[in-house]
């Protein structure tokens, strides 16, 4: 249950406090460029210690390749890469050998398994997600030749959110920013407020919106691989998320079909609709319109304030939380979301080519 995808697919392993996160990717078309420059950008968008408002854990996400690679082109046979821990602060975590910590996978993991690393959460933690960068990097690679545009933003973190769609934005502001928000000014208000929020050892939460341009009408299948399930699906794998609504989403039902339809149109001899309400997909096939979608994640679970909670025996405890965590998981989400996406898309393009000869 570790591997994700049909045929361009990823299988992830390692631990937040063991000796290296890894994967394998297979399905990955041959002839690919090696974009080593592109592919540690990815992963450095992701990594903790890069602003005051994210974990300041001081890791160098370095990805070292294994298989797959040719002269710097793909060879089409699987690829297999390491990213090490270097700055695992283990004995910040010895406090929580016995105890559940609230919201966390700790009791759970338990259950499952009768034994749980709880040095970071082990498998749990968001580290995990360096591997779904990797994979989303390479995707990304394929997609950009194929003219498909995958972005991500934080477009809400607590009660602060952006109006309006997001056609108002300029996606090349979300890099300019801790935060990775399109718009200057909510930028500004939202990393305040998490530095707000952070000082006071509390968390918070958000959205992050996710928009892919240019992808071929035909995507998806029918019945139980519609491709907004296989989105959800994705992102609902993430760590904290707890939401996904793609199109109008639950907005939607506030409206009648007489408002929610879109309505079809040709224009300089190609059909396309007028609104794109539905997300870009209809009957789980894409459209070719955008596709654009919100994740939901919720405040982190670990408090730098005492909670109480039990130990494994069911006693009564206090536990304060050592360690260095995100006060919002939402700067560092963004990538995720978008590797998340971009393997997703990828993957149905490949599944799309065994339909029509």
């Amino acid at each position: 249950m570790n591997t994700f995808g049909n045929l361009f697919t990823l299988t992830s392993f390692g631990e937040s406090h063991g000796r290296a996160i890894g994967g394998v990717v297979d399905g990955m078309p041959a002839g690919i460029p090696l974009d080593m420059e592109y592919i540690q950008r990815e992963l450095n968008r992701r990594r903790p210690g890069q602003s005051s408002i994210v974990s300041s854990r001081k890791e160098n996400d370095r990805v070292e390749f294994l298989s797959g690679i040719f002269e710097g082109k793909t060879t089409g046979t699987p690829i297999g890469f390491l990213v090490y821990n270097e700055n695992q602060h283990s004995s910040d975590y010895d406090n929580l050998r016995e105890v559940f910590r609230p919201s966390h996978a700790d009791y759970t993991y338990t259950q499952k398994y009768g034994v749980r690393d709880h040095r970071g959460g082990g498998r749990s933690s968001a580290r995990e997600t360096i591997a779904r960068c990797v994979a989303g990097a390479l995707a990304k690679l394929v997609l950009t030749r194929l003219g498909i545009e995958v972005w991500a933003y934080t477009s809400q973190v607590g009660e602060l959110s952006l109006s309006g769609d997001y056609n108002r934005y300029d996606f090349d502001e979300i890099e300019k920013n801790p935060v990775r928000c399109p718009d200057a000014d909510m930028a500004k208000r939202m990393e305040e407020y998490i530095g707000k929020v952070k000082s006071e050892g509390d968390t918070v939460g958000g959205v992050v919106t996710c928009v892919v341009r240019h992808v071929p009408a035909g995507l998806g299948e029918p019945v139980f691989d519609k491709l907004h399930a296989a989105l959800g699906r994705a992102m609902l794998s993430i760590n904290a998320v707890k939401g996904f609504e793609y199109g109008m989403g639950f907005r939607g039902v506030r409206y009648r079909g007489s408002q929610m339809n879109d309505v079809f149109e040709t224009q300089q001899g190609k059909i396309v609709a007028r609104t794109n309400h539905s997300g870009g997909i209809q009957g789980g096939i894409s459209n070719g319109e955008d596709i654009y979608f919100r994740v939901a994640f919720k405040p982190v679970a670990t408090l730098l304030k005492d909670i109480e909670t039990v130990d494994s025996q069911g006693n009564p405890t206090v536990l304060r939380a050592k360690g260095r965590h995100d006060p919002c998981v939402l700067p560092r989400a963004v990538p995720v979301v978008e590797a998340m996406a971009a393997m997703v898309i990828l993957d149905y393009y490949l599944l799309a080519q065994s339909h029509k000869l």
